[in-house]
């Protein structure tokens, strides 16, 4: 009754026409254009969907049930509602069938062994690193490996290859491994990314690398491969040598996307920062890249009054920066990312080209279709996840959060500079904000680190790199072929020393990379969806996105943490202790040992003492007791089995346990074979087994009958064992987001 008439009159109204509040609120959606960016969201579902079959799906039922969704929907088109769900049915479909059809073809003969054998091939691409070279050779011969059974493509390391360059036709001999599997379920899956480039095995080259006559010329896409890369690796070169030490790394990989010559402290002092993403080619780059060719061709464009007033100068300017942007991506290398990155600035500029927005929701929708219809594996990745998230939440949060002009033109040039100062910062410092918040989830879970101080070192970094790293980086290109580069290099040199200087400057802050435990599955859905509702709505239906939001958010303060972890060959162990951290056993390699902590939300390195004082070892194996009193042995030696089946409750070994030895929980070498890396979590009367290969399993004490809760998700071909650390790291990901 306090409340003013016509308030509580609008309140009462409200609340008792909640129905057609909502049908204004669909209405708003339908008239803003809202519902299209859906159709990307349910054909990622089809995607998810593949990704947790069983097996090889059949291609023509996905294909089928899509055509028939399609047909309701032409049919039911008067209908609203069944019109708009059919239409999500078929594009849930449709990402299931691109799923089957890429995977198959893109299916190629993989090693399931260790191969020690004598290789010859073609060199396809080729990466200078700090310690020799990694080279991808494109198969033509492998001793003693039937040809049904030889990859296509193989990546080894050399650490004495000068005079190698990507074209020749090269032979040795190499110690191959199939690609590794996850260190633990839920962690980066080097086995499936290299499944979906087509490389069969991983290794290095013993001994020295002849190189041949090759028995027959190469194809032409070959050719252009090796063409590519080879003046990739030259500029490369180029720009590292005109500027020298760290920053000529940092540089070249600005420039040519190769990372292999920034020392890995550095890389540590650029993620510390949050600013990692400026040295992977993708969206900041190609922005700046196609924004130069459109600045630069309009304004030769405009100097000519004729051409100014009768041509569409801005049509041409758009269609120029497309080329230029589709070169700049190919010379690069044409990664996951930077072919992302392309295909959205394609679609900015195309807007441009049919008098469109170049800006807005509807373009990023078209853009995360086509990349999903190309490559519908890159759902899984963070670079996608990171990036699209990033751009969408920029897009419907900025535009909210920015100051609207004051009234009134500033009177001097002054005003008008320190205004536009101002302007720009806060649109720097806001953009960075909204896509921190936006990739947090994505970067917890993927990478289990967040940095806090991202927001002052792009606020830092960025200005440089956008007003003087970049253009220089064009203006070098350019130059280049006169051979007049090295002062423009030298140039940029001194920006990214000064880059790299307040990278090391935010990273020293104390907790400037902060380790979190993994994020769990349902925790990352619901914070996604969250951010889908924020940013594809415009109405107040937009305020639903606090529910998923929330429940995730509650669900990351209970995280879901393994008791145990497990090498997938058995190799090593890593054990929750009476102190409740993590004790390592056996000798796991210190990548695996790293993934295992960072899992944990553990900030110690795999050299860390203290990971081994809880456990109690001898030759024969380890024993750590676990904070309710259980037993977990780690047995090495035959000779162990006898105590440790009577006094342990879980045994873990990569041997084969003796038959008499089934009373504890064991997990020996032949449950591994079939596992994978594998994790336990320990409770009063079960066990939950979660490994690679099967899935999640429950063992009910003491009689250890096993439930099958869960699949694991269709792999694509068998898994391999040994783990190579270099070779487990991610390729074309990167460990912050993305803001461009």
């Amino acid at each position: 009754m306090a409340l003013p008439r016509s308030w509580s009159a609008s309140i009462e109204w409200r609340l008792l026409d909640g129905r057609g509040w909502l049908f204004r609120a669909i209405t708003h959606e339908i008239e803003q254009r809202r519902l299209f960016p859906w159709i990307p969201v349910c054909f990622g579902i089809g995607i998810l969907l593949f990704f947790q079959a069983d097996g090889a799906p059949a291609l023509w039922a996905p294909l089928g049930a899509c055509a028939l969704c399609c047909a309701a929907a032409i049919a039911l088109r008067r209908n609203m509602t069944a019109f708009i769900a059919m239409l999500a049915l078929s594009a849930i479909f449709a990402g299931f069938s691109a799923g089957v059809i890429r995977s198959r073809s893109v299916a190629a003969p993989a090693l399931t062994r260790l191969t020690i054998t004598t290789i010859a091939g073609f060199v396809e691409a080729l990466e200078d690193r700090e310690e020799g070279q990694r080279l991808l050779i494109r198969i033509m011969e492998m001793k003693d490996v039937a040809e049904s059974e030889r990859p296509r493509l193989v990546r080894v390391s050399v650490r004495s290859g000068s005079g190698l360059t990507a074209g020749q036709f090269v032979a040795g001999t190499a110690r191959l491994l199939p690609p590794p599997e996850a260190a633990w379920p839920g962690g980066y899956d080097f086995a499936r990314d290299a499944y979906y480039k087509g490389i069969g095995a991983v290794g290095s080259m013993v001994g020295q690398v002849r190189r041949l006559d090759p028995p027959k010329p190469p194809d032409w896409s070959l050719q252009l491969a090796a063409g590519v890369d080879e003046a990739r690796n030259a500029l490369t070169q180029r720009i590292a040598t005109s500027i020298g030490g760290a920053a000529g790394g940092v540089g070249a990989a600005l420039v040519t996307g190769k990372r292999g010559l920034i020392p890995e402290p550095v890389n540590d002092i650029l993620r510390g920062a949050g600013i990692y993403h400026i040295v992977s080619i993708s969206g900041l780059h190609m922005v700046l890249a196609a924004g130069t060719f459109f600045w630069l061709v309009r304004a030769l464009l405009a100097l000519a009054p004729a051409v100014a007033l009768l041509w569409p100068v801005k049509k041409i300017a758009a269609v120029a920066a497309m080329v230029g942007a589709t070169i700049y991506c190919i010379f690069s290398g044409s990664d996951v990312a930077t072919e992302r990155s392309l295909i959205m600035t394609l679609v900015m500029f195309g807007a441009v080209l049919v008098d469109r927005p170049a800006l807005s929701i509807r373009n990023l929708s078209i853009a995360a279709l086509i990349v999903l219809a190309r490559e519908p594996e890159a759902l899984l990745g963070p670079s996608y996840q990171m990036s699209f998230g990033a751009v969408a939440a920029m897009m419907a949060l900025v535009p909210l959060m920015q100051r609207k002009p004051t009234e009134g033109t500033p009177a001097t040039l002054l005003e008008r500079s320190l205004r536009w100062s101002v302007r720009a910062m806060l649109g720097l410092v806001t953009t960075t904000l909204v896509a921190s918040i936006a990739t947090a989830p994505f970067s917890a879970y993927h990478f289990q680190s967040l940095n806090p101080y991202g927001l002052i070192g792009n606020a830092l970094a960025l200005p440089l790199v956008s007003v003087v790293v970049m253009p220089s980086a064009v203006l070098g290109v350019l130059a280049y072929p006169f051979g007049l580069d090295r002062p423009v290099w030298q140039v940029m040199g001194r920006a990214v020393e000064q880059v790299l200087a307040v990278s090391a400057w935010v990273g020293s802050f104390s907790g400037s990379t902060v380790v979190v435990p993994a994020l769990s599955v349902s925790a990352l859905a619901l914070l996604s969806l969250g951010l889908l509702i924020l940013t594809i709505l415009a109405s107040r239906l937009r305020w639903m996105a606090l529910v998923p939001a929330g429940i995730g958010l509650a669900f990351t303060t209970v995280p879901h943490r393994y008791d145990i972890f497990i090498d997938r060959e058995g190799a090593g162990a890593a054990i929750r202790g009476a102190r409740g951290e993590l004790a390592l056993v056996g000798r796991p390699s210190n990548f695996v040992a790293e993934q295992w902590l960072r899992a944990d939300g553990d900030a110690r390195t795999a050299d860390d003492a203290s990971l081994r004082r809880e456990a109690r070892c001898d030759s024969a194996g380890c024993v750590v007791v676990a904070a309710d009193g259980r037993r977990i042995a780690f047995v090495q030696d035959y000779a162990a089995f006898e105590e440790d089946c009577r006094r342990a409750n879980v045994i873990v070994t990569r041997l084969q346990a003796p038959p008499t030895c089934r009373q504890p929980f064991v997990l020996d070498g032949e449950a591994l074979k079939e596992r994978g890396a594998t994790t336990l979590r320990l409770s009063a009367n079960a066990i939950e087994v979660t490994s690679v290969r099967k899935g999640r399993e429950v063992m009910i004490w003491p009689g250890y009958q096993s439930i099958q809760v869960e699949g694991a998700p269709a792999q694509g071909r068998p898994r391999p064992a040994r783990p190579i650390p270099e070779q487990d790291l991610p390729e074309d990901e990167v460990s912050t987001f993305e803001p461009d």
